[in-house]
Protein backbone atom coordinates (compact mmCIF):
# COMPACT_ATOMS: atom_id res chain seq x y z
CA UNK A 1 0.00 0.00 0.00
CA UNK A 2 1.59 3.22 -1.11
CA UNK A 3 1.71 5.96 1.50
CA UNK A 4 4.15 8.64 0.38
CA UNK A 5 5.19 12.22 0.92
CA UNK A 6 6.67 14.43 -1.80
CA UNK A 7 9.20 17.17 -1.12
CA UNK A 8 10.07 20.03 -3.43
CA UNK A 9 8.20 21.43 -6.41
CA UNK A 10 11.40 21.46 -8.45
CA UNK A 11 11.97 17.79 -7.78
CA UNK A 12 8.44 17.02 -8.92
CA UNK A 13 9.03 18.73 -12.25
CA UNK A 14 12.26 16.81 -12.73
CA UNK A 15 10.53 13.57 -11.80
CA UNK A 16 7.74 14.00 -14.33
CA UNK A 17 10.20 14.71 -17.13
CA UNK A 18 12.67 11.94 -16.36
CA UNK A 19 10.20 9.23 -15.44
CA UNK A 20 8.38 9.71 -18.72
CA UNK A 21 11.51 8.06 -20.11
CA UNK A 22 11.59 5.40 -17.40
CA UNK A 23 8.22 4.03 -18.42
CA UNK A 24 8.83 4.21 -22.14
CA UNK A 25 12.13 2.33 -22.19
CA UNK A 26 12.50 -1.43 -22.03
CA UNK A 27 13.08 -2.86 -18.58
CA UNK A 28 16.03 -4.84 -19.89
CA UNK A 29 18.07 -1.64 -20.08
CA UNK A 30 20.06 -0.60 -17.03
CA UNK A 31 19.71 3.17 -16.60
CA UNK A 32 22.54 5.24 -15.25
CA UNK A 33 21.95 6.71 -11.85
CA UNK A 34 20.87 10.38 -11.87
CA UNK A 35 21.64 12.89 -9.16
CA UNK A 36 18.72 14.33 -7.22
CA UNK A 37 16.75 12.90 -4.35
CA UNK A 38 18.51 11.21 -1.45
CA UNK A 39 16.84 7.80 -1.59
CA UNK A 40 19.98 5.67 -1.63
CA UNK A 41 19.08 4.59 1.91
CA UNK A 42 16.35 2.40 0.36
CA UNK A 43 18.84 0.30 -1.60
CA UNK A 44 19.28 -2.31 1.12
CA UNK A 45 15.58 -2.91 1.61
CA UNK A 46 14.92 -3.14 -2.14
CA UNK A 47 17.86 -5.50 -2.60
CA UNK A 48 16.59 -7.68 0.25
CA UNK A 49 13.16 -7.86 -1.41
CA UNK A 50 14.53 -8.57 -4.89
CA UNK A 51 17.60 -10.66 -4.16
CA UNK A 52 17.38 -12.50 -0.87
CA UNK A 53 16.14 -16.06 -0.68
CA UNK A 54 15.11 -15.15 2.84
CA UNK A 55 12.44 -12.77 1.52
CA UNK A 56 11.00 -15.53 -0.68
CA UNK A 57 11.08 -17.93 2.26
CA UNK A 58 9.28 -15.51 4.58
CA UNK A 59 6.69 -14.73 1.89
CA UNK A 60 6.01 -18.44 1.31
CA UNK A 61 5.88 -18.98 5.06
CA UNK A 62 3.36 -16.14 5.41
CA UNK A 63 0.96 -17.63 2.89
CA UNK A 64 1.37 -21.16 4.25
CA UNK A 65 0.24 -19.76 7.60
CA UNK A 66 -2.67 -18.03 5.86
CA UNK A 67 -3.74 -21.32 4.30
CA UNK A 68 -3.56 -23.13 7.64
CA UNK A 69 -5.66 -20.44 9.32
CA UNK A 70 -8.16 -20.49 6.46
CA UNK A 71 -8.60 -24.26 6.71
CA UNK A 72 -8.90 -24.03 10.48
CA UNK A 73 -11.57 -21.32 10.26
CA UNK A 74 -13.61 -23.09 7.59
CA UNK A 75 -13.48 -26.36 9.51
CA UNK A 76 -14.48 -24.69 12.78
CA UNK A 77 -17.32 -22.75 11.15
CA UNK A 78 -18.66 -25.92 9.55
CA UNK A 79 -18.62 -27.78 12.86
CA UNK A 80 -20.44 -24.97 14.66
CA UNK A 81 -23.00 -24.68 11.90
CA UNK A 82 -23.98 -21.48 10.10
CA UNK A 83 -26.01 -18.89 11.97
CA UNK A 84 -28.56 -16.50 10.58
CA UNK A 85 -26.66 -13.57 12.03
CA UNK A 86 -23.52 -14.08 9.93
CA UNK A 87 -23.24 -14.32 6.14
CA UNK A 88 -22.63 -17.89 5.06
CA UNK A 89 -19.97 -17.39 2.41
CA UNK A 90 -16.44 -16.76 3.62
CA UNK A 91 -14.19 -14.06 2.20
CA UNK A 92 -10.53 -13.13 2.32
CA UNK A 93 -9.46 -9.50 1.95
CA UNK A 94 -5.99 -8.74 0.60
CA UNK A 95 -4.14 -5.54 -0.11
CA UNK A 96 -2.56 -5.23 -3.57
CA UNK A 97 0.86 -3.55 -3.48
CA UNK A 98 3.62 -5.58 -1.82
CA UNK A 99 0.95 -8.01 -0.57
CA UNK A 100 0.06 -9.77 -3.82
CA UNK A 101 1.75 -7.46 -6.37
CA UNK A 102 5.52 -6.94 -6.27
CA UNK A 103 6.45 -3.37 -7.29
CA UNK A 104 10.12 -3.57 -6.32
CA UNK A 105 11.21 -2.82 -9.91
CA UNK A 106 9.43 0.53 -9.71
CA UNK A 107 11.13 1.23 -6.38
CA UNK A 108 14.52 0.25 -7.80
CA UNK A 109 14.06 2.53 -10.81
CA UNK A 110 13.58 5.54 -8.54
CA UNK A 111 16.78 4.75 -6.65
CA UNK A 112 18.79 4.10 -9.82
CA UNK A 113 17.73 7.45 -11.24
CA UNK A 114 17.85 9.39 -7.98
CA UNK A 115 14.22 10.45 -8.26
CA UNK A 116 11.42 10.95 -5.71
CA UNK A 117 8.14 9.10 -5.72
CA UNK A 118 5.71 10.82 -8.09
CA UNK A 119 2.00 9.97 -8.54
CA UNK A 120 2.14 10.41 -12.32
CA UNK A 121 5.03 7.98 -12.62
CA UNK A 122 3.20 5.57 -10.30
CA UNK A 123 0.09 5.78 -12.48
CA UNK A 124 2.16 5.01 -15.56
CA UNK A 125 3.60 1.96 -13.82
CA UNK A 126 0.13 0.73 -12.83
CA UNK A 127 -1.10 1.16 -16.40
CA UNK A 128 1.76 -0.98 -17.68
CA UNK A 129 0.44 -3.88 -15.55
CA UNK A 130 3.92 -5.35 -15.20
CA UNK A 131 4.18 -5.92 -11.45
CA UNK A 132 5.11 -9.47 -10.49
CA UNK A 133 3.39 -11.69 -7.95
CA UNK A 134 4.57 -11.83 -4.36
CA UNK A 135 5.84 -15.39 -3.74
CA UNK A 136 3.08 -17.63 -2.40
CA UNK A 137 0.24 -15.15 -2.94
CA UNK A 138 -1.13 -16.70 -6.12
CA UNK A 139 -1.06 -20.24 -4.72
CA UNK A 140 -2.87 -19.18 -1.56
CA UNK A 141 -5.62 -17.17 -3.22
CA UNK A 142 -6.16 -19.83 -5.89
CA UNK A 143 -6.55 -22.38 -3.11
CA UNK A 144 -8.97 -20.14 -1.22
CA UNK A 145 -11.12 -19.60 -4.32
CA UNK A 146 -11.23 -23.34 -4.99
CA UNK A 147 -12.59 -23.80 -1.49
CA UNK A 148 -15.42 -21.42 -2.30
CA UNK A 149 -13.92 -18.43 -0.50
CA UNK A 150 -14.48 -15.04 -2.16
CA UNK A 151 -11.38 -12.86 -2.63
CA UNK A 152 -11.47 -9.06 -2.42
CA UNK A 153 -8.56 -6.80 -3.33
CA UNK A 154 -8.84 -3.60 -1.26
CA UNK A 155 -6.15 -1.20 -2.42
CA UNK A 156 -5.37 2.48 -2.13
CA UNK A 157 -4.57 2.66 -5.79
CA UNK A 158 -6.79 5.31 -7.37
CA UNK A 159 -9.77 5.00 -9.70
CA UNK A 160 -7.63 5.99 -12.68
CA UNK A 161 -5.32 3.06 -11.88
CA UNK A 162 -8.07 0.46 -11.57
CA UNK A 163 -8.05 -0.78 -15.17
CA UNK A 164 -4.32 -1.41 -15.07
CA UNK A 165 -4.60 -3.07 -11.66
CA UNK A 166 -7.29 -5.47 -12.86
CA UNK A 167 -5.24 -6.23 -15.98
CA UNK A 168 -2.13 -6.94 -13.89
CA UNK A 169 -3.96 -9.25 -11.49
CA UNK A 170 -5.66 -11.12 -14.32
CA UNK A 171 -2.38 -11.44 -16.26
CA UNK A 172 -0.81 -13.14 -13.24
CA UNK A 173 -3.81 -15.48 -12.86
CA UNK A 174 -5.23 -14.22 -9.57
CA UNK A 175 -8.79 -15.42 -8.88
CA UNK A 176 -12.04 -13.46 -8.43
CA UNK A 177 -10.65 -10.37 -10.18
CA UNK A 178 -13.46 -8.06 -11.32
CA UNK A 179 -14.68 -4.50 -11.13
CA UNK A 180 -16.57 -5.46 -7.96
CA UNK A 181 -13.79 -7.28 -6.13
CA UNK A 182 -10.98 -4.81 -6.87
CA UNK A 183 -11.92 -1.98 -4.52
CA UNK A 184 -9.79 1.12 -5.10
CA UNK A 185 -9.64 4.41 -3.25
CA UNK A 186 -11.98 7.03 -4.68
CA UNK A 187 -10.40 10.38 -5.52
CA UNK A 188 -12.28 12.33 -2.83
CA UNK A 189 -11.97 9.65 -0.15
CA UNK A 190 -9.45 9.37 2.67
CA UNK A 191 -6.82 6.65 2.77
CA UNK A 192 -8.95 4.65 5.22
CA UNK A 193 -10.07 1.26 4.00
CA UNK A 194 -12.65 0.81 6.75
CA UNK A 195 -15.74 1.65 4.68
CA UNK A 196 -14.67 -0.80 2.00
CA UNK A 197 -14.06 -3.51 4.56
CA UNK A 198 -17.50 -2.83 5.98
CA UNK A 199 -19.08 -3.28 2.54
CA UNK A 200 -17.52 -6.71 2.30
CA UNK A 201 -18.50 -7.59 5.88
CA UNK A 202 -22.13 -6.75 5.13
CA UNK A 203 -22.31 -9.60 2.62
CA UNK A 204 -19.56 -12.01 3.61
CA UNK A 205 -17.93 -13.52 6.66
CA UNK A 206 -14.38 -12.15 6.61
CA UNK A 207 -12.01 -14.94 7.56
CA UNK A 208 -8.64 -13.26 6.98
CA UNK A 209 -7.17 -9.88 6.17
CA UNK A 210 -3.75 -9.98 4.49
CA UNK A 211 -1.57 -6.90 4.05
CA UNK A 212 1.90 -5.37 4.31
CA UNK A 213 0.74 -2.31 6.27
CA UNK A 214 -1.05 -2.26 9.61
CA UNK A 215 -3.68 0.07 8.14
CA UNK A 216 -4.73 -2.87 5.95
CA UNK A 217 -6.24 -4.40 9.08
CA UNK A 218 -7.81 -1.57 11.07
CA UNK A 219 -7.88 2.21 11.28
CA UNK A 220 -6.68 2.06 14.88
CA UNK A 221 -3.11 1.81 13.54
CA UNK A 222 -3.30 4.92 11.35
CA UNK A 223 -1.45 8.18 12.00
CA UNK A 224 0.32 6.91 15.10
CA UNK A 225 3.85 7.37 16.37
CA UNK A 226 6.40 4.57 16.48
CA UNK A 227 5.59 3.86 20.12
CA UNK A 228 1.83 4.10 19.61
CA UNK A 229 1.90 1.70 16.68
CA UNK A 230 3.89 -0.80 18.74
CA UNK A 231 1.47 -0.45 21.65
CA UNK A 232 -1.51 -0.99 19.35
CA UNK A 233 0.10 -4.14 17.96
CA UNK A 234 0.55 -5.39 21.53
CA UNK A 235 -3.13 -4.73 22.24
CA UNK A 236 -4.14 -6.65 19.11
CA UNK A 237 -1.53 -9.37 19.44
CA UNK A 238 -4.12 -12.18 19.43
CA UNK A 239 -5.22 -11.19 15.92
CA UNK A 240 -1.79 -11.50 14.29
CA UNK A 241 -1.21 -14.91 12.78
CA UNK A 242 -4.86 -15.78 13.29
CA UNK A 243 -7.01 -13.20 11.50
CA UNK A 244 -4.39 -10.61 10.51
CA UNK A 245 -1.63 -11.95 8.23
CA UNK A 246 1.31 -9.59 7.61
CA UNK A 247 3.43 -9.78 4.45
CA UNK A 248 6.96 -8.32 4.85
CA UNK A 249 7.66 -5.00 3.14
CA UNK A 250 10.79 -3.12 4.26
CA UNK A 251 10.70 -0.72 1.28
CA UNK A 252 8.00 1.77 2.34
CA UNK A 253 4.78 2.17 4.31
CA UNK A 254 3.25 3.83 7.33
CA UNK A 255 6.11 2.50 9.45
CA UNK A 256 8.33 4.99 7.60
CA UNK A 257 5.81 7.81 8.02
CA UNK A 258 5.89 7.21 11.76
CA UNK A 259 9.67 7.61 11.72
CA UNK A 260 9.04 11.07 10.21
CA UNK A 261 6.38 11.74 12.89
CA UNK A 262 3.77 11.71 10.08
CA UNK A 263 4.95 15.12 8.91
CA UNK A 264 4.46 15.87 5.20
CA UNK A 265 6.77 18.02 3.10
CA UNK A 266 10.03 17.26 4.91
CA UNK A 267 13.28 17.90 3.05
CA UNK A 268 15.74 15.09 2.38
CA UNK A 269 18.03 16.47 5.07
CA UNK A 270 15.19 16.54 7.61
CA UNK A 271 14.17 12.98 6.76
CA UNK A 272 17.75 11.82 7.10
CA UNK A 273 17.92 13.45 10.52
CA UNK A 274 14.68 11.75 11.63
CA UNK A 275 15.98 8.37 10.46
CA UNK A 276 19.22 8.80 12.38
CA UNK A 277 17.40 9.85 15.54
CA UNK A 278 15.08 6.83 15.31
CA UNK A 279 18.01 4.38 15.35
CA UNK A 280 18.73 2.68 18.65
CA UNK A 281 22.40 1.99 19.18
CA UNK A 282 24.44 0.76 22.11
Amino acid sequence: MHVRTISGAGLLFTTVVLLSQVFSTAQTSSPGRQTGVDNEYQTGSILWTQSSAEYRAVAYQTFVLARLRLDENLRSHKLRGNTRRSPQRAAVIVDADETVLDNSRFQAELVLRGLPYDPQAWRAWCERAEAGAVPGALDFLTYAARRGVMVFYITNRRQAEKVGTIANLQKLGFPNVSDETVMVREESASASKESRREKVAARYRIVLLVGDNLNDFADSFAGKSIAERAAEVDRERAEFGTRFIVVPNPMYGDWENSVYENKPGLTDAEKRDYRRRALKGL
